[in-house]
């Protein structure tokens, strides 16, 4: 077997059980066809074909709202003017933007899942390192260069959010506190948080009663193509750095190999002379710190403005991803582009055929379920003995040799 093969074997069954993800997903679209259905009894022809129709005008918007639009490239390429090109290349790009925060909480997720302890807090640390980065680009704003305000804030948002991540490492590791439940609880803490902060005069948008931040148009992290109505900024970058440095710090180094083996084993570690307490402390507090660099590079990007809306979720749906990916940096950067790719693609799709959106959130949900029962996709497709198991029962083979 080749190399190629070996390295694109593990590939086989996510690519599979996102297939699958989306023939579920056109079975309901079919389903709930009522215009199609009404016709099925007078005319199933025309009735089949409409629905057949339909789906694949479904996932061709999802695509080009993901992708972008093969003609809109085409003028492009022909007529290449600023306003041509930003038009054809801006779906990508959002694709780009949805991806982002999901890398740096999903790379966030892996690092304290990879040490054993279980964060389910990123969603509060991403939404205070928002929050810290807005107190302090406010705070030095009109006092140093923006370009100074830009760092300032994205470590003041950082640190925010470590600190946030720390407290329930202390917590687990000093106190014998479940980190699940300390996770769970500081991120309502986290809102409550930022809503106080948003009340003040100093933070809250000038005539404004709503608590939302004023607007951060002094301080913004530069844009990747300087064209018109693309966000994509350089946050992007920053990111899939980050899966590289959390790759290499994981896999690379002594301290990344001591987190590990903390999460195999906590005891085995401690009776090797390794400090699993404080794995727990540098995985939770390096995990809350990740997060709120998404956080920051958010409302410093393309966001602008503080609010507890600033995150939609991210958090928790980055928990699903790095689950996905198997806590692999690089499969993090793939999941998170194939669910921004879904994210984005889904609201041209609404616009071109009506299909709600909570179907994008439903076939995101099928993706999931599907990776995570491996053994389902190999007895839906068969696979070859030899190389992968092929009954969907993994107990059966050992009854029928007990029977033998």
């Amino acid at each position: 077997m080749s190399r190629a093969t070996r390295a694109l074997r593990p590939a086989v069954t996510p690519i599979l059980a996102i297939v699958t993800a989306f023939i579920v997903g056109s079975i309901f679209i079919l389903i709930t066809d009522f215009n199609n259905l009404s016709k099925l009894g007078t005319d199933p022809a025309a009735a089949i074909g409409g629905a057949l129709g339909l789906i694949g005008q479904a996932y061709y918007a999802m695509v080009t709202g993901a992708l972008g639009d093969p003609d809109k490239v085409g003028t492009a390429i022909t007529s290449p003017t600023a306003r041509s090109v930003a038009t054809a290349i801006r779906p990508l790009t959002e694709t780009l933007v949805a991806a982002s925060p999901l890398i740096f909480c999903g790379l966030a997720v892996a690092i304290s899942f990879r040490s054993g302890v279980f964060n389910i807090g990123v969603e509060g640390q991403y939404v205070l390192g928002a929050f810290g980065a807005t107190v302090v680009a406010i705070l030095l704003k009109d006092t140093v260069p923006a370009a100074v305000i830009l760092v300032a804030a994205t470590i003041g948002g950082v640190l925010t959010g470590a600190l946030w991540g720390f407290i329930p490492g202390f917590l687990k590791a000093k106190a014998g506190a479940h980190e699940v439940i300390t996770t769970i609880m500081l991120n309502y803490v986290a809102a409550q948080v930022v809503l106080f902060g948003l009340r003040s005069d100093f933070l809250r948008k000038a005539g404004s009663s709503e608590p939302i931040s004023k607007v951060l148009d002094f301080v913004r992290v530069p844009v990747l193509i300087p064209l018109p109505a693309l966000r994509l900024h350089w946050g992007f970058v920053l990111a899939l750095a980050m899966a590289v440095v959390v790759s290499w710090f994981l896999f690379k180094t002594t301290k990344g190999f001591e987190l590990r083996a903390s999460g195999f084993n906590m005891h085995a570690a401690r009776y090797a002379g390794m400090s699993a307490t404080g794995s727990i402390i540098l995985a939770m507090t390096l995990s809350g710190g990740l997060a709120a660099l998404g956080g920051s590079m958010a409302v410093l990007g393309d966001v602008t403005q503080m609010s507890n809306d600033i995150s939609t979720g991210v958090g928790f749906t980055a928990i699903a991803l790095a689950l996905l990916a198997g806590n692999r940096p690089l499969g993090i950067v793939v999941a998170s582009l194939l669910f921004g790719a879904l994210s984005n693609g889904g609201h041209l799709m609404g616009i071109k055929t009506g299909i709600p959106a909570d179907l994008i959130i439903f076939i995101e949900a099928l993706v999931i379920m599907f990776v995570a029962a491996p053994g389902l996709i190999r007895w839906l497709y068969r696979f070859d003995a030899t190389r992968m198991p092929k009954r969907f029962d993994d107990n059966a083979a050992a009854k029928e040799g007990s029977a033998a």
